[in-house]
């Protein structure tokens, strides 16, 4: 969160920000791992094929166990566990031990062993999955365009079928309010969310996004309280995406793989979820769908995260469907699907009709196939006689296109080949090069040709009418929510949207989009210093990135070079009209801190006008004009600021001194005693308080303040 010290008397601040890690155990679900948690690394070791298999015990039981009887109408679970790649899990072959939960529930169900994602990024993955079609015609492309009222939607088309719906996320990536993700509630009765930048003293788990444990706690009391009648719930855990930061058990365990850790702890949480799941008497007769939205590169192909290429460590990803009473239980499906595939899936086992306007398949009939059980019930299914098995797989990236300006990519994935478009097309054969290391396209020009084809058909038929997309013009918030999670904010014009394949090839600069993810989390995390060559990479590389050369205004900023600053942020104010509300609030910032109060109001104004919803931008403006004798127009910011954000300690603490300064002692005091509540380590709210006291004539709280602001100022003292 970016704030300015406001010029009052004594008004300085010390920012800090503390690292909260939570952990909840797998007690609950089993006590040995008690075991486990507390021992050494090399006992850990020793008892981890032990802990693996008792879990794997544990669970089988807790899934074989029986309920309640099958409801005419299923219950529906939707796991979306983010950024999981596909040779991480244990089903589908990984020797790591990461995932003994969904291994265990993995045997009670369908396993989809070449299962691929539409899209490696979030939003545009996740709006594949609950509406049934290709991004390309859903649109979701970007981050905060608005999902369109006309397509079908899972949790919707459920609503009007007498489901009652909820939605536990992970993140402030699909939370609709924040704006990254507007029209994913239509349909829901109930949608926990609630993200927000992080303030004063809070890290990303309070803010961004919530520990597993934590979204599924929030969902245990939905399901402990929820009304009568067929539920449709989905849980989305976001703790696999990047920065990968464990809890400490995991961190320590895992610490020369923290992603590993991570897949490790969401496997835990799994746990605690089909536990709640068996407590509630809801775990035999539900549908559980689990799916990861995309992989993670982690240095393959020189990408270090997702969003730009579409090879296997993102777009391969775990598929797995356990149907009412384990039906089709060990079944294992080797065809390639898609997330494409899974509402109308879930509609078909549901007995729901399918939407025609749902571009993917239900896959009720390449399980009936596959099943090994010896009764296979295929009346009343949509899908009987359907054969998938040869069905070409279409995938897409335009984040490349969008975020820096580059070519679009898109993928095809059809009998042994990956075709990839791009300015230079690449070809794999993947029956003899699984890790896609040697492109025949140049000495097979015949397959390539053959499959460019294909891949033309395929997006033309699926592209239906769609309509022109001019970007999702997010405002000055929605940017820094973007970038606090890494992401790039769109350039939204119509030549971006159109998103060709006759640009620089992102193969070319690869590096650059690396740079750039690591300059924003260093950003991100106040390591401002070691952002700077990051980003100044970047515009050596490619000067037209505006954002990052906002970043680089902003690091320097804020390491108080504001001779560097200022050009960078003026600059920036003049060249995207998405990041202009950023950028004059970065400059009002910089012209501020720098001693230019007066120079800093316009720039305040303008992006309060962007950004009306933005606390800061009305504290900030507030705090400028308290310095330039408007102290009206401050005291109407800042209330507005605290109505957005009754939690701001900077402007609650600003809006005290003001009416303490023009002698209004009564009306300041709440607000000096709400910035103490919110930062009792912070020395200015008690000294202001001890003056407010001591106008109220009540010297003995005014001694009491004084001398807690002075121990704070011992406490904070360096020792010799």
């Amino acid at each position: 969160m970016r704030r300015i010290k406001a010029r009052v008397q004594g008004l300085a601040d010390i920012f800090v920000v503390k690292r909260v890690v939570r952990f909840v155990s797998l007690r609950r679900v089993m006590r040995d791992s008690e075991r486990l948690q507390n021992s050494r690394s090399a006992e850990i070791r020793r008892l981890k094929l032990n802990w693996r298999g008792r879990m794997l015990i544990f669970l089988s039981v807790l899934l074989i166990l029986p309920t309640a009887a099958a409801a005419a109408k299923p219950n529906i679970i939707l796991i979306t566990l983010d950024t999981v790649r596909a040779d991480r899990v244990g089903f589908l072959g990984s020797t790591r031990g990461l995932t003994p939960t969904l291994d265990a529930l993995a045997q009670h169900g369908v396993i989809f062993s070449r299962a691929y994602s539409q899209a490696p990024l979030t939003t545009a993955s996740h709006a594949t999955i609950l509406t049934g079609t290709f991004p390309q015609f859903h649109g979701v492309n970007e981050f905060g365009e608005p999902l369109r009222d006309d397509l079908p939607f899972l949790p919707a088309l459920l609503k009007q079928q007498g489901y009652r719906t909820a939605a536990f996320v992970g993140s402030l990536v699909l939370d609709p309010a924040a704006g990254l993700a507007p029209g994913f509630d239509r349909g829901f009765d109930f949608y926990d969310a609630g993200f927000r930048k992080p303030l004063l003293g809070e890290d990303r788990f309070q803010t961004l996004e919530r520990r597993g444990a934590k979204v599924i706690d929030h969902a245990k009391v939905w399901l402990s309280k929820r009304p009568e009648g067929p539920l449709f719930l989905w849980i989305h855990l976001y703790d696999a995406h990047d920065p990968y930061d464990p809890p400490k058990l995991y961190a320590e365990r895992f610490a020369h793989s923290p992603y590993d850790g991570e897949i490790a702890y969401l496997d835990s949480c799994m746990s605690k979820l089909l536990w709640a799941l068996r407590t509630e008497k809801l775990l035999d007769d539900s549908v559980i769908a689990l799916m990861s939205d995309h992989g993670e590169a982690l240095g393959q192909h020189s990408e270090e995260t997702h969003g730009i290429f579409l090879y296997d460590e993102t777009i391969h990803i775990p598929l797995l469907l356990k149907l009412p009473n384990n039906r089709y239980r060990q079944t294992h499906v080797a065809s390639r699907v898609g997330l494409v595939d899974v509402a109308p899936t879930l509609l078909d086992i549901a007995g729901i009709p399918i939407p025609d306007t749902m571009q993917g398949h239900s896959l009720l009939s390449l399980v009936q196939k596959n099943s090994t059980a010896a009764t296979r019930n295929t009346q009343n299914s949509e899908s009987a006689g359907t054969d998938r098995a040869a069905a070409p797989i279409y995938s897409e990236s335009e984040y490349s296109s969008r975020a820096f300006g580059w070519s679009s990519l898109r993928s095809l994935r059809m009998g042994k080949y990956l075709f990839v478009e791009a300015p230079r097309s690449e070809l794999y054969d993947e029956s003899v090069d699984p890790l896609e290391q040697h492109n025949l396209a140049q000495v097979n020009p015949a397959v390539r040709d053959t499959l460019q084809a294909k891949l033309n058909e395929v997006r033309r038929d699926s592209i239906g009418a769609s309509e022109p997309r001019n970007g999702a013009n997010l405002d000055k918030a929605q940017v820094e929510r973007l970038n606090a999670l890494g992401y790039v904010a769109a350039r939204s014009t119509q030549e971006e949207a159109t998103a060709p394949i006759n640009r620089t090839d992102p193969k070319d600069k690869i590096d650059v989009a690396n740079c750039m993810h690591e300059g924003l989390m260093q950003i991100e995390e106040g390591r401002y210093g070691e952002a700077v060559p990051k980003l100044e990479r970047v515009l050596a590389e490619q000067p037209d990135i505006v954002a990052a050369r906002l970043q680089l205004g902003i690091a320097f900023s804020r390491l108080g070079q504001y001779d560097k600053a200022l050009p960078l942020l003026r600059q920036s104010t003049q060249e995207s009209p998405d990041l202009a509300g950023s950028a004059h609030y970065e400059l009002g910032v910089a012209l501020f801190a720098s001693g230019d109060i007066p120079g800093s109001v316009p720039d305040f104004e303008f992006a309060v006008a962007r950004s009306p919803q933005s606390s800061d931008a009305h504290y900030s403006l507030g705090s400028a004009y308290a310095q330039t004798d408007r102290a009206a127009d401050a005291i109407k910011e800042l209330l507005t600021a605290l109505h957005l954000t009754p939690q701001h300690y900077m402007a609650n603490l600003l809006l005290g001194r003001i009416f303490s300064l023009q002698g209004d002692a009564q009306t300041s005091l709440p607000y000096l005693k709400k910035a103490s509540q919110i930062r009792p380590d912070a020395v200015d709210a008690h000294l202001f308080l001890a003056d407010t006291y001591e106008q109220l004539n009540r010297p003995n709280e005014a001694q009491a303040e004084r001398q807690a602001a002075n121990l704070k100022k011992l406490s904070t003292q360096p020792a010799h």
